[in-house]
């Protein structure tokens, strides 16, 4: 099969499992299809399937993350020693784990959450059902299944409300929890995503100063993890991290990015 082809099997297998989705259609776009997919992926609950689905599955995944390819930290330089500020995929990183910015059921979800679960697979979903849920600013660990990770710490960001109602200890929780579970598991290298900046509305600027603040501070007092990374979607939040580093952190002009 070639991978369009098992995108339309796996498509066809899974719309026929419910009734509800016999008024569906497999859209002709590719993007169209891989939406869909991931979607279905994302809301189907533990059911047995037949090994041919399982095979198909498997080599359309592996195919998928062999297109994306593999970042290493090696091929980035560091702002500082043990920390990154880097524009990119965060499914494409191998590292000890990288950090889902969840929602409280750990169900999956839009946003860089659909984006893990349909990197990892649907067995991700499935352990994740096991864990019943998180409360914000706690984390949970999970295996990272096809991921270039070898796991995924799950957290779970503040609501934006304007700011009067605790989001800025909550987001900070939010990385404090993820770095003190990545310690339990002698994980040491952790990639975080801009959390709660999404759909959840934190404003970036405002983030970005809580999220290193938290970062900084951990890097300073603890040996493990001893390397962050973050990860943001696009260049221009990229660059608010960078500038908000300048500001606190680079302590001379040879030290500002």
């Amino acid at each position: 099969m070639t991978q369009d082809e098992r995108r339309v099997y796996l498509l066809k297998s899974l719309l026929s499992e419910k009734e509800e989705y016999e008024k569906l259609t497999i859209p002709e776009s590719v993007l169209g299809q891989k939406r869909l997919l991931r979607a279905l992926f994302n809301v189907r609950a533990p059911a047995p399937v037949s090994q041919e689905f399982l095979d198909v599955q498997d080599a359309y995944l592996k195919e998928a993350t062999a297109e994306k390819g593999v970042t290493d930290y090696h091929t980035l330089t560091p702002v500082r020693k043990g920390i990154w500020i880097w524009q990119g995929d965060i499914t494409t990183l191998a590292c000890g784990a990288i950090v889902n910015a969840a929602n409280r059921t750990l169900l999956g979800g839009s946003g860089v959450d659909g984006a893990i679960h349909a990197a990892a697979g649907p067995e991700l979903l499935a352990e994740c059902r096991t864990l019943h849920g998180c409360e914000t600013g706690q984390a949970k660990l999970t295996q990272g299944y096809r991921l270039q990770a070898r796991y995924v710490l799950h957290t779970v960001g503040p609501i934006w409300q304007g700011g009067g109602h605790g989001e800025a200890a909550a987001l900070a929780a939010c990385y404090r929890s993820c770095l003190e579970l990545a310690r339990e598991h002698r994980i040491d290298s952790v990639d975080f995503p801009s959390i709660s900046t999404g759909v959840y509305g934190y404003p970036i600027a405002q983030a970005a100063s809580v999220a290193l603040k938290a970062i900084m501070e951990d890097l300073r007092t603890h040996d493990h993890p001893c390397r962050v990374r973050m990860v943001c979607h696009t260049e221009d939040a990229a660059n608010i991290y960078r500038q908000t580093y300048n500001l606190w952190y680079a302590e001379t002009k040879e030290d500002r990015l």
